[in-house]
């Protein structure tokens, strides 16, 4: 058994948060004593030149429906419901698209954990190497291998299809308690 890192840092759009997102959070509270969570796109407005060449459905705003403050409640909601105490978890922004203002958010002596799916994934992994932290490669999957994806979730609201398993359970009672997927089926 590996030892546990002090903190470890995670990092997500989590557009919104399904259970590929669960696995990814649990898997790094598992290595740390403290998790802080990054919220990547927090404005929900970002432009970001280094995601464009790379993924552009990362900046449309169908992509990108839920605010702030609606996926960090998504996030605590589903990591309550695991039994994760909150005093062992931080929800912050995360700049990735700004690497020289990650500090601001997050201590740079942290571990920073991630997965890898596509270049985007590789990308972010060269700006975290490139500022000097010590970064972690949870797994490294290709697209095929990812169990679920926020389009996935995202289209299947917006189509009237069966999302609720596709989502922890706490996170689908705030999504239908706020009426999320209205808005989602509303393209807005």
């Amino acid at each position: 058994m590996r030892e546990k890192h002090k903190i470890g840092v995670i990092h997500g759009r989590f557009q919104g948060l399904h259970n590929g997102h669960l696995e990814y959070l649990l898997e790094g509270k598992k290595r740390c004593e403290r998790l802080i969570i990054g919220i990547t796109n927090y404005t929900g407005n970002t432009k970001d030149e280094r995601i464009s060449r790379i993924d552009t459905h990362r900046l449309d705003s169908t992509a990108n429906p839920f605010t702030f403050f609606e996926r960090l409640e998504m996030i605590r909601a589903a990591l309550l419901g695991e039994g994760i105490c909150e005093s062992e978890f931080t929800i912050v922004p995360f700049p990735i698209e700004t690497p020289d203002l990650l500090f601001n958010f997050v201590p740079k002596d942290a571990v920073f954990f991630m997965t890898i799916y596509d270049d985007w994934g590789r990308d972010k992994f060269k700006t975290l190497s490139d500022l000097g932290v010590n970064v972690e490669v949870m797994w490294e999957r290709t697209p095929e291998q990812k169990p679920i994806s926020g389009s996935l979730l995202r289209k299947t609201i917006a189509e009237g299809g069966n999302w609720e398993n596709l989502v922890p359970s706490s996170v689908a009672d705030y999504i239908k308690e706020h009426d999320l997927c209205g808005r989602i089926a509303d393209g807005k």
